[in-house]
């Protein structure tokens, strides 16, 4: 049977010019025999031990800030699965992880990623990031947002690579058509749901974040 396991990882990450705590959701989704793993932030080893040697068909990184994916060459390392990002955000690996090169495997605007007899679709969803990527997993009710869409409303966009409009673009298009009852696991803190952050869509436009 197909599962979502969550992972709770902690680590720093600069935030305006000053290093932070923080805590991020890693999300396993899988059987007993293989595994997607959604992001690779801090703790590889802790992320490998929950994988518990099962076939890793791929570490799925929502997007390139270094809390999402500073885990994942050692993770790759651990676990043998091969590491997706979409190719806009590859400057921020290069901030990451330097010489590192970048994954083999960039992201298109789509892919279906087959795993355990379950789809699992990934949408293109700029904003946050130039390649921010979402994660549809309709058989199982579930979306994936990395930092694109939280409980209360859109990821920062504080950045000059980021756009308000666009994140609210992508979510209004990517997200918010889905059925409401859509359990919505994010990057970081509680699950949402489609339902509940819908009718909140003008008030993050007129509050302008």
């Amino acid at each position: 049977m197909v599962s979502i396991q969550r992972v709770l990882t902690r680590g720093t990450h600069p935030v305006d010019g000053r290093e932070v705590e923080l805590e991020n959701n890693v999300w396993i989704v899988g059987d007993d025999t293989e595994v997607v793993v959604i992001d690779a932030s801090h703790q590889p080893d802790v992320i490998a031990e929950a994988v518990a040697g099962r076939r890793v068909v791929g570490i799925l990184l929502t997007h390139g800030h270094r809390d999402h994916i500073g885990g994942a060459p050692e993770l790759a390392r651990l676990t043998g699965g091969p590491i997706w990002l979409h190719h806009a955000d590859e400057f921020l690996w290069e901030a990451a992880h330097g010489d590192t090169p970048f994954p083999a495997t960039a992201l298109p605007p789509h892919q279906i990623v087959h795993v355990a007899g379950t789809e699992l679709e990934v949408r293109h969803t700029p904003g946050h990031t130039p390649g921010a990527s979402v994660v549809v997993a309709t058989g199982l009710g579930a979306v994936f947002t990395g930092d694109t869409l939280f409980e209360g409303g859109p990821g920062a966009t504080r950045w000059d690579y980021s756009s308000f409009g666009q994140i609210v673009e992508s979510i209004t298009d990517n997200l918010l058509t889905l059925p409401p009852e859509t359990v919505v696991h994010t990057g970081h803190g509680p699950d949402t749901s489609i339902g509940a952050e819908a009718p909140h869509r003008q008030e993050w436009i007129d509050r302008g974040w």
